[in-house]
C-alpha cells in the first residue's frame, strides 16, 4: 500500500504543485520521493512508500536498466509476479512485485499486461520512447485512483482526491477531479510540451469473466459441473488459494475480526495458512466495539476457537462522534452507511498502528456483494434479479465498502488485503447458477456457509450467524450505533436547515438530519465536489428509509427468535 501522484504538462511551478502530494503522506510512512521526468520539465512523479515487499529496492518510480524509457508508479500487490517471471523467463532487476508490469508491457503491450496481473493495483506507466502514458486500475478498485485533466492537456493523477483538489492550472480556476474507473485502463499520447491527449479508455475485465492470468496460476484443477459437493469443494480450494497468495509480504500480518461469517472464515483460513508456511509469529486478530457489543462477543469466541492473539478495542459514543470529522476527510465521501461503518474501522486501524507491529491487515470486505449477504436479498423478486443486484454492488464497491476499507486503514499507514475479491474466487462464484447463490431457509450466504460446514474452521454458531452490519455490530442490540449518531445529530441540525437542504445541496440532497450533518462536514473539506458520490447506498426492494440492517423486518424477526 503506497501513495502515488503524478503531473503531466503543469503550467505552475512544480515545487509549489508538489505540496499537494504531501496530502497523501499517510499512505506511505516509510519513504518519500519526487522525481522529474528527463526532457519534460513540467512532468513529475511523487511517491509515498509503505515498504511491504523488497525493503531495499522498492522505491518508485520504478526504472530498470533494460527499459530506461519506462517509468512506473504503482500502488498495489501483484500476487503472481514470480509465476509470470518464471513463465516468460523475465530477468528481474529487483524483488519488487510491480516490476512485472514493465516486463509484460515490453512483451505484449498494455492490454495483455493488465489482463495478466493477478492482484490489486492502480498505476501510472510512462513510455518516453513511444510518447505514451497509461493509467490502470484493478477490477474492483481495491486500490484507489483519481485523475484531473483539462482541455489543454494538463493531467494530474493521485491515489486520493485530496492530493489533487488544491492544484493550480492556468486555464481553469476549479480543477475537475474524478475517480478512475475500476477494471479499466486509459491510453494517452504524450506531447513534446509535456501535455497529454486521451486516445482510448478500455474496460479490460468484467468480474464475471475468468481472468486471463488463470491460464498460468498454481490452483489445482477444479472439478467441472454444478453438483453441490463439487461446487463446495471448488469454493474451498479457491478460497484457500486466495488467502495463500496474499501472504506475500516482508511485514507482519494481522486480521480484522468482527465475529461475522466473512472475517471469521478469513481469520481461520489465514491462521491455518500461516502455520503451514511456518511463520514464526502468532496471528494478531482485532475486534472493536462498545461494551455489550455483539461483535466483541462473537469475535472472542472465534479467536478462542482458532487460537489467535486477540485484541479487543473498546470505544464509547463520544470517541466515535469526535472522529467523524477526520473520518469524513479521510473517506472523501458523505455516504451515510459508509461513514457509520468507517468509524469503528478507523479507530481499530489507529489502535493497530499505535500498539502493534502488524502492517498487512486481512479483512472480509467484498463477501456481502459477491455472495448476496445483505439482508435485503431475502426480498429479491427472482434469482436473476438477485444476480443483477450482486453484480451492480460489485461494480460500485469502489464508491462504498472498498473505499471505506482502503481509506480507514491507509489513514494509519496499514495495507488491507481482501481475499473475497480474489479474481479466481469471485469469477467462479459468479459463474454458478443464480438459484444456487440466493438466500435459502431464511439464511443469506447459504452456499458459502454450506461449503465450510464440515471444515471445523470456525464454531458452528458463528458459521450460521445471521448478517450483522459492521456499523451496528459494534454496539449492543438495545442501542444501535446509528441511533446513537442520530440522537447526537438531532441537536446539531435544526428543522430550518432541513427545510433549506434542497436549495443548499441541490445534488444528492440529504433527506435526513444525519445525511445533512455529514454533507456539511464533507463540503467544508471538499467544497463543490459532491459528484464524487453518484448516489447514496440503500437497500433494494423494501422501501427502506435507512441503510441500517437493524431497521429491516427480517433482522427484527431474527433478533426475536
Amino acid at each position: 500500500m503506497c501513495g502515488i501522484w503524478a503531473l503531466f504538462g503543469s503550467d505552475d511551478c512544480l515545487s509549489v504543485q508538489c505540496l499537494s502530494a504531501m496530502k497523501i503522506a499517510h499512505r506511505g510512512p516509510d519513504a518519500f520521493r519526487f522525481e522529474n521526468v528527463n526532457g519534460y520539465t513540467n512532468c513529475c512523479f511523487g511517491f509515498h512508500r509503505l515498504a511491504v515487499v523488497d525493503q531495499l529496492f522498492g522505491m518508485q518510480p520504478i526504472r530498470v536498466k533494460k527499459y530506461p524509457y519506462l517509468w512506473l508508479c504503482y500502488n498495489g500487490e501483484i500476487y503472481n509476479h514470480k509465476k509470470m517471471q518464471q513463465q516468460f523467463e523475465f530477468e528481474y532487476q529487483t524483488k519488487v512485485d510491480g516490476e512485472i508490469i514493465l516486463h509484460l508491457y515490453d512483451k505484449g503491450g498494455i492490454e495483455q499486461t493488465v489482463c495478466m496481473l493477478d492482484g490489486v493495483f492502480a498505476f501510472i506507466l510512462l513510455d518516453t520512447a513511444n510518447k505514451k502514458v497509461f493509467l490502470g486500475r484493478d477490477t474492483y478498485g481495491v486500490r484507489p485512483l483519481f485523475k484531473a485533466m483539462t482541455e489543454d492537456g494538463f493531467l494530474a493523477v493521485c491515489s486520493e482526491a485530496k492530493g489533487l483538489v488544491n492544484l493550480k492550472h492556468s486555464t481553469t480556476p476549479f480543477l475537475k477531479v474524478e475517480p478512475f474507473l475500476p477494471g479499466h485502463y486509459e491510453v494517452l499520447d504524450l506531447k513534446p510540451n509535456g501535455k497529454v491527449a486521451s486516445v482510448e479508455m478500455v474496460k479490460y475485465h468484467h468480474c464475471r469473466d475468468e481472468p486471463l492470468h488463470a491460464l498460468y496460476d498454481n490452483v489445482e484443477k477444479l472439478f467441472p459441473g454444478f453438483e453441490i459437493e463439487t461446487v463446495k469443494n471448488n469454493l474451498r480450494i479457491l478460497f484457500d488459494n486466495a488467502i495463500k497468495k496474499r501472504l506475500m509480504t516482508d511485514r507482519r500480518i494481522g486480521c480484522l475480526l468482527s465475529g461475522g461469517l466473512d472475517s471469521s472464515l478469513v481469520a481461520a483460513t489465514l491462521l491455518k495458512q500461516l502455520k503451514e508456511a511456518h511463520v514464526q509469529y502468532p496471528l494478531q486478530t482485532f475486534a472493536i466495539g462498545m461494551e455489550d457489543s455483539t461483535d466483541l462477543l462473537a469475535a472472542r469466541k472465534v479467536a478462542n476457537h482458532i487460537g489467535s492473539e486477540h485484541h479487543e478495542v473498546l470505544f464509547n459514543s463520544e470517541e466515535g462522534i469526535q472522529v467523524l470529522d477526520e473520518v469524513i476527510f479521510s473517506l472523501e465521501t458523505y455516504d451515510i452507511t459508509t461513514i457509520r461503518a468507517s468509524v469503528g474501522m478507523y479507530l481499530v486501524s489507529k489502535y493497530i498502528r499505535k500498539n502493534t507491529d502488524s502492517v498487512v491487515i486481512f479483512s472480509g470486505e467484498g463477501s456481502d456483494e459477491l455472495t448476496q449477504g445483505y439482508i435485503y436479498f431475502h426480498k429479491a423478486p427472482s434469482p436473476e434479479k438477485a444476480e443483477e443486484e450482486s453484480e451492480r454492488l460489485l461494480k460500485e464497491l469502489y464508491l462504498f465498502d472498498v473505499l471505506r476499507a482502503d481509506r480507514t486503514t491507509a489513514a494509519h499507514g496499514l495495507e488491507l488485503r481482501v481475499p473475497f475479491l480474489d479474481h479466481r474466487f469471485s469469477s467462479y462464484y459468479l459463474s454458478l447458477p443464480p438459484d444456487m447463490r440466493i438466500p435459502k431457509n431464511g439464511i443469506e450466504k447459504h452456499l458459502l456457509r454450506e461449503a465450510f460446514e464440515d471444515s471445523n474452521l470456525i464454531p458452528k454458531d458463528i458459521l450460521w450467524r445471521p448478517k450483522e452490519a459492521f456499523s451496528d455490530g459494534i454496539t449492543s442490540v438495545k442501542n444501535s450505533w446509528f441511533r446513537i449518531l442520530q440522537e447526537y445529530i438531532e441537536h446539531q441540525v435544526d428543522d430550518a436547515m432541513m427545510a433549506a437542504a434542497a436549495q443548499k445541496f441541490p445534488f444528492n440532497t440529504p433527506k435526513t438530519k444525519e445525511g445533512y450533518y455529514y454533507r456539511q462536514i464533507f463540503e467544508r473539506h471538499y467544497p463543490g465536489r459532491a459528484d464524487w458520490l453518484t448516489h447514496y447506498w440503500m437497500p433494494r426492494w423494501i422501501n427502506a428509509t435507512d441503510p441500517s440492517a437493524r431497521t429491516l423486518a427480517h433482522y427484527k424477526a431474527a433478533a426475536k427468535a
